[in-house]
């Protein structure tokens, strides 16, 4: 079978226009359906619905996408008599008009995935018409009337006139100017171009490393002038480096704004009374990390609606109004992105969360009886954990939770849980503004070094006779009243030619969440921005190592996966086994 005539070199551009065009339509389609749910009488929100549709229609049309014009013509008939006013808005018709739009979304990305097959739309057009005719359509899934939904979500932003039927006017003008202030780019440009500041940034760390190698025996005037040559590249360097980032920017928002649709139906599905609200959709974050951020979002919002929001009736029983709140709230903290998810549901029994897991046999009795509150809440992380009573399309408030917490992990971002037994559940996400370029902690073991996270460093502790002891076989140090673990990076890596020295040695305390990890090292060199090169087929699958980068002097340097190794440690100590059991005298 022949690829689709829209396929070809000729009409390449013309399709990733159409592609990236109707994405943006659908997004603001999305955001303005909810809303016109809760104000069917906002007669400029249902013309901006009509709008969007119509551009669809035409733009489809040219590229004789047939299905994807006929559902877009069937949809823009409800809309024009609505508009007009000769038809009556019924709340039963939104489920039609999120049918269509579904199915609208499957042809598009067959379109993305240059996979064009028909589907079945006899149905969805036949709800159409009848809609449009104002005869009754059997909706699904029903809803009764006690639990109606309420989505609060912000004000979806004016939607550009691309019709030709609609230029003009204030609209023209207002589309001119939105055109002077912004460009769209293709992402593969702009990840060319980061990667080319990133040489950049290696090449001003060799410039810095032969300022101070000429700092003996080189001639005073060219000492100065190599110095101010390297501050002013230093300067140029950090310059391009936050206008590039700041070009790959994208809000937040295109995340947030597909989860009132997702909460809709889910409260329509469990029958609860569900108000999201979204904060901060405005913050920036890099578009990679958009992407990546997405599926575990979804995942605990849905845990949230099916596990943590109670039903209408028992809040009421608990004292609570029956509609539950989701909160999804974005913030940036210096160089990284704050995500919280949070819920006035049920809120988790660590205790019961205890009892699961040694039925489970995650865990001993014993270690159950040691654990405290929150170490028991990070159970809901441990793969296989559930607590869900009942099997249903949304998972068990634990079921893929591994899953989510790795997938952050991979991004250098961590992710905690704080819960109240009663009063609800938040999820915090924090993550970097950007995976390309991170501040690091160099240190040294034996002859090697390794490039620590920044982010994931809490404090380094030189180590002296007296603090550190074996408990349980286990090496650890006693930090202000609190008992860290240690972990010998020399042996775990086999560094060659490392050889413990305890009154030599420095633990840098790292944090994963609640996790605490002392990293034992050999020497501090330094904290140095650094460019994270990927290690390749071959390499990226070591144990222990997320990447590496090259420093100033051209020395290659690995770049250690905190994650993976608080991972490890926590997986020893669970099976008692034991490093090296050393006690300081």
């Amino acid at each position: 079978m022949s690829e689709h005539p829209i396929f070809s070199e000729e009409m390449r551009e013309i399709v990733e226009s159409f592609v990236v065009e109707t994405r943006e339509i659908f997004e603001d389609l999305e955001t303005d359906l909810l809303q016109l749910e809760k104000n069917p009488t906002d007669r400029q929100l249902v013309d901006k619905i009509f709008r969007a549709v119509h551009t669809v229609k035409g733009t489809s049309g040219f590229l004789s996408l047939e299905q994807l014009s006929l559902l877009a013509h069937h949809f823009e008939d409800v809309l024009n008599r609505l508009r007009r006013g000769t038809l009556a808005f019924d709340p039963s018709m939104m489920d039609v008009l999120f049918e269509a739009f579904d199915r609208m979304k499957l042809l598009l990305q067959q379109v993305i995935d240059r996979k064009l097959q028909p589907i079945a739309l006899e149905s969805t057009l036949q709800k159409l018409q009848a809609v449009a005719t104002g005869q009754p359509v059997a909706s699904q899934p029903k809803v009764s009337p006690e639990a109606p939904v309420t989505v609060s979500a912000p004000a979806a932003q004016p939607l550009s006139e691309t019709s030709p039927s609609n230029a003009g006017g204030d609209g023209a003008l207002a589309q001119r100017e939105q055109n002077t202030e912004t460009i769209r780019v293709e992402v593969r440009r702009l990840d060319n171009l980061m990667d080319l500041v990133g040489e950049l940034v290696l090449g001003r760390n060799r410039l810095l490393q032969l300022l101070s190698d000429l700092h003996n025996g080189a001639n005073g005037e060219v000492m100065r002038e190599l110095a101010d040559t390297t501050a002013q590249i230093d300067f140029i360097t950090t310059e391009l480096q936050s206008a590039v980032m700041h070009t790959r920017m994208v809000q937040i928002g295109r995340v947030f704004n597909k989860f009132p649709r997702l909460v809709r139906d889910l409260a329509r599905e469990f029958n609860k009374q569900i108000e999201l609200v979204i904060e901060g959709e405005e913050t920036e974050l890099d578009k990679s990390l958009i992407e990546e951020i997405s599926d575990p979002l979804v995942h605990l919002i849905r845990n949230a609606a099916d596990h943590g929001i109670e039903d209408p009736e028992t809040r009421r029983a608990r004292g609570k109004p029956p509609t539950g709140r989701i909160r999804l709230a974005a913030a940036q903290e210096g160089n990284h992105i704050v995500i919280e998810v949070e819920d006035d549901g049920a809120g988790i029994d660590p205790q019961k969360l205890k009892a699961k897991a040694v039925e489970k046999q995650l865990i001993t009795e014993k270690e159950a009886a040691e654990m405290s509150d929150r170490e028991a809440l990070e159970l809901i992380f441990r793969a296989g954990f559930s607590t869900a009573q009942r099997v249903s399309k949304v998972s068990g408030r634990g079921v893929g939770m591994d899953v989510v917490k790795t997938n952050i992990t991979k991004l250098n971002g961590t992710i905690s849980i704080h819960s109240v037994p009663g009063q609800g559940t938040r999820f915090t996400l924090k993550l970097p503004l950007t995976l390309a370029i991170i501040q690091s902690l160099l240190v040294r073991v034996a002859r090697e070094t390794f490039a620590i996270p920044l982010h994931t460093v809490i404090e380094v502790v030189k180590l002296e006779r007296g603090m550190v002891y074996s408990i349980k076989g286990r090496e650890v140090v006693r930090l202000r009243d609190t008992v860290i673990p240690l972990l010998r990076i020399g042996e775990m890596l086999q560094v060659p030619e490392w050889q413990y020295r305890p009154e030599r040695s420095y633990a840098v305390i790292i944090g994963i969440a609640h996790h605490r990890l002392g990293l034992i090292v050999d020497d501090l060199v330094g904290q140095k921005e650094i460019v994270i090169k990927p290690l390749g087929a071959y390499l990226k699958k070591v144990p222990g190592i997320a990447g590496s980068t090259i420093l100033g002097d051209g020395r290659v340097v690995m770049i250690l996966d905190i994650g993976e190794l608080v991972r490890q440690a926590s997986h020893q100590l669970r099976n008692g086994q034991r490093i090296r059991e050393t006690v300081m005298a």
